[in-house]
């Protein structure tokens, strides 16, 4: 019987699906948490951008 649960708990098969799943999930929820300070941050970047390249030409 210790046997059958060890090699029960021991098994991670299937795992990498799991811990994928998990992962895209806590990604998903910190862009909705977070959407409007990523949105701000990545204008400001492509701001910072064009004025370089404006520089430039």
């Amino acid at each position: 019987m210790w046997n059958v649960l060890k090699d029960f708990f021991d098994d991670e098969s299937g795992m990498g699906v799991v811990e994928i799943i998990l992962i895209i999930v806590v990604l998903i929820a910190m862009v909705v948490i977070f959407k409007e300070q990523i949105t701000t941050l990545v204008n400001n970047i492509w701001k910072s951008i064009n004025e370089s390249a404006k520089k430039i030409y």
